[in-house]
């Protein structure tokens, strides 16, 4: 009997109300799956999660937080003989304070502690470099800080896999290319993968000595050698992904991102792909096979209940479904202990009051993709590199995908409204970058601009600091959208063969985000970090009350 269903994610007002229903008839469905059992089958329950990125409290009291999703996650694992669980990537990096602070450290120790079986890497697992990212798989003390408070680090009991990054030194992948699992005697294989252009989200520095290969392709390769050790089922776990049509969630109608074209292009013996990247909730069949995400922050997690042939070893997929977290369950009292312990450790950093604002100031983009919060970090960041020693920036442009969190009046923990915490800043630039000041010409300046269309489905919109603002049009083709007499600086159009002096973020520096032209830029000055720019702003210039967006403008 066949038992499938696909729940949308609803707002969060509704989410409390509607969570016992959907785990209600979760259960029911699961219990139909359970009822039709079978000799020539074996069960296979498998429980994704992707783009952690070590949310190991809940936030702000919704959905999710460490503790409980390891209680979710253990109570289904209960129910079945044979449960998996992967990660689709991110699970570090982009990281809360509780976790950054001691190098992800403990994210990894909380994998341990739920249960992690594998791992896809993800991008943001490229953060800190191939080095780093090692020492997370087989522990030691960070290279430059030691031993954290908490004591030794083991590194992870799961295993990363990374079938299509290439260690230059090696000429072999960073990690496994796959895993094997056996049950019941049947073999299953697991493919991690990372997606192509993570070099393009990822700084230099980070994804130094490293090839990333088409995602498909190695799939693809891979699959003959698979299926000559006897194994027909294959499970990709990938991190890359799609997004729902209008930006709804669970609904497959249009379906669209880089993930259609690789599931099309791959090898037909791929069963089942666990994906990840883009932060939305779906369960589509592509090409007739299984296609799921879980959105991000482990507020849900996904389970697969599938068949294996005892005759020939294949896999069918029966039912998937994306479950949430609610808080309504007893959390795990071990994952309870270790957030506890690394809430007390870092909590007289991150309770310190930096500055007040009078409203929210969210990342929220208008039509012309910009917004509140960006203004306010391209103006922290210009205040941080105006003076000559610190670079003698003129004007900063800052990555609308750079900008991980809101800064809200409303107070999330023990503060005062309008009261904002190094914590709530830390969350807005948890990447650790620093700022770096360049010349540029004012025809670079251009085609900078016209960058935030280039070779991507979507718009990448740079927020740009106080007195600079420019037009783009969206009728017009890609590379003659920004009209160059548009760009003006303090009120005054910017000289094709002027130099100026601009500040952006390293990780944009290195050319991120698809902004290659950056890495062209000259007499470059290293600043201190983003966030210790915004932290300083903020206190120089409190309370802050948030400006109209007006710096981007469109015309038809």
């Amino acid at each position: 009997m066949r038992c499938s269903r696909r729940f949308r994610c609803y707002p969060p007002w509704s989410e409390r109300v509607l969570a016992a229903v959907l785990l209600l008839v979760l259960g029911s469905c699961s219990q139909q799956v359970r009822d039709d059992d079978s000799d020539s089958y074996v069960e296979l329950q498998i429980l994704g999660i992707n783009d952690f990125h070590g949310n190991l409290e809940a936030p702000r009291n919704d959905f999710g937080g460490a503790a409980y999703l390891a209680s979710h996650i253990r109570r289904a694992k209960a129910e079945e003989k044979h449960t998996t669980i992967v990660s689709a990537g991110d699970i570090i990096g982009a990281t809360p304070l509780i976790s950054s602070l001691f190098h992800d450290e403990p994210t990894i120790q909380f994998a341990n502690l739920l249960g992690l079986d594998y791992n896809g890497v993800g991008n943001h697992e490229f953060d800190e470099g191939k080095k780093e990212l090692l020492r997370m798989q087989h522990g030691g003390p960070h290279p430059v800080d030691g031993e954290s408070p908490a004591g030794p680090f083991t590194g992870a009991d799961f295993r990363f896999l990374a079938a299509n990054v290439i260690d230059d030194d090696s000429d072999e992948t960073l990690f496994s290319a796959f895993a094997v699992e056996h049950y019941d005697g049947i073999p299953v294989a697991f493919i991690g993968l990372t997606l192509e252009d993570t070099p393009s989200v990822a700084s230099s520095a980070a994804v130094a000595g490293l090839t990333f290969m088409d995602e498909a392709d190695t799939i693809n390769a891979l699959v003959p050698q698979i299926r000559s050790r006897g194994i027909e089922a294959i499970v990709v776990i990938l991190h890359e992904g799609g997004f729902p049509a209008d930006g709804g969630e669970d609904d497959c109608n249009d379906f669209r991102g880089p993930v259609v074209d690789i599931v099309a292009r791959t090898h037909p013996a791929v069963d089942l792909f666990v994906t990840g990247h883009t932060h939305r909730h779906y369960l589509c069949l592509l090409n007739g096979r299984p296609v799921t995400s879980t959105g991000n922050a482990g507020r849900f997690y996904t389970r697969i209940g599938a068949r294996l042939d005892r005759a020939g070893g294949d896999m069918t997929v029966v039912d998937f479904d994306n479950v949430p977290v609610t808080q309504d369950v007893e959390p795990a009292p071990d994952v309870e202990a270790l957030v506890a312990r690394y809430r007390t450790l870092v909590e007289a950093v991150s309770s310190r009051i930096v500055g007040t604002i009078t409203a929210d100031f969210t990342k929220e983009q208008n039509a012309a993709g910009e917004s509140v919060l960006g203004g306010l970090i391209a103006d922290a960041q210009l205040a941080a590199s105006k003076h000559a020693e610190q670079g003698g920036a003129a004007m900063s442009f800052m990555n609308s995908g750079g900008i991980r969190s809101n800064l809200l009046y409303e107070p999330s923990d023990s503060e005062r409204p309008g009261e904002v915490t190094f914590a709530e800043v830390f969350a807005v630039h948890p990447f650790g970058n620093h700022l770096v000041t360049m010349t540029l010409t004012g025809a670079q300046i251009r085609t900078l601009l016209e960058q935030q269309w280039l070779d991507r489905p979507a718009r990448n919109i740079l927020m740009p600091s106080a007195g600079l603002s420019y037009t783009w049009r969206p009728g017009q083709p890609v590379g003659a959208r920004v009209d160059a007499s548009s760009i003006l600086l303090h009120g005054e159009p910017i000289d094709p063969d002027g130099r100026y002096r601009v500040v952006v973020n390293s990780f944009l520096a290195d050319g991120g985000d698809g902004f290659p032209l950056l890495r062209e830029g000259t007499e470059r000055v290293d600043g201190g970090a983003d966030v210790d720019a915004l932290k300083d702003y903020l206190g120089a210039n409190s309370p802050l009350s948030p400006v109209e967006p007006g710096r981007i403008r469109t015309l038809p």
